[in-house]
C-alpha cells in the first residue's frame, strides 16, 4: 500500500482490509462444504459453545435477530440444523445440529483454525495480545446489531 495516501493510514481502512482479506480467504474455504461464514457461527455457537436459541445465537454473533432467523431457515432447509418450540411452546425455539451439521462443523473447524493460525503467527505473541485487547478496547460499548458480520 502507497504511505503517501492518508486513506491508507487510517484506523477503519486498515481493519476494514484486513477483515475483508480474512472473509474472502474463509468464504472461499468454507464454500467447498457449502457453508457460509455466518453458517460457520451457528454451527459453532450450537455445536462447540451450547447455544441453542435464536436470540442467545443473535447475541453469540452479533447480529440482529431476523437476521439469525433468516440464516437459521436457510440452514434448516440445507439440513445443517433442526429448529423445535421448547416444552410444546412456540415462542421458545430450541436449535440443534443434525448429523450433516455435526460433519460440517467437524470440517469446517479446522479450516476456520487454520486461517487464524495463518494471521496470528504473523505477529510475535505480545504483539498477537495487545492486537486483541486493542480490539476489545475500540469495540468497547459499540453495541450495534449488525445485519451480517
Amino acid at each position: 500500500m502507497a504511505e503517501e495516501y492518508t486513506l491508507h493510514n487510517r484506523v477503519g481502512f486498515k481493519v476494514t482490509r484486513l477483515a475483508r482479506i480474512m472473509e474472502a480467504r474463509l468464504e472461499k474455504q468454507l464454500s467447498v462444504h457449502g457453508v457460509t461464514r455466518l453458517m460457520w457461527c451457528v454451527l459453532r455457537g450450537v455445536g462447540m459453545e451450547d447455544v441453542n436459541t435464536p436470540s442467545g445465537l443473535a447475541d453469540y454473533i452479533c447480529i440482529a435477530r431476523p437476521a439469525v432467523s433468516r440464516l437459521l431457515k436457510s440452514m434448516e432447509e440445507r439440513g445443517f440444523v433442526e429448529r423445535s418450540g421448547i416444552y410444546d411452546d412456540k415462542r421458545f425455539t430450541e436449535v440443534v445440529l443434525t448429523e450433516l451439521g455435526e460433519e460440517k462443523m467437524k470440517a469446517c473447524h479446522i479450516l476456520v483454525r487454520a486461517l487464524n493460525d495463518h494471521f496470528a503467527q504473523k505477529l510475535d505473541v505480545e504483539t498477537y495480545r495487545v492486537l486483541m485487547s486493542a480490539i476489545d478496547v475500540l469495540t468497547e460499548g459499540e453495541d450495534v446489531k449488525l445485519m451480517r458480520l
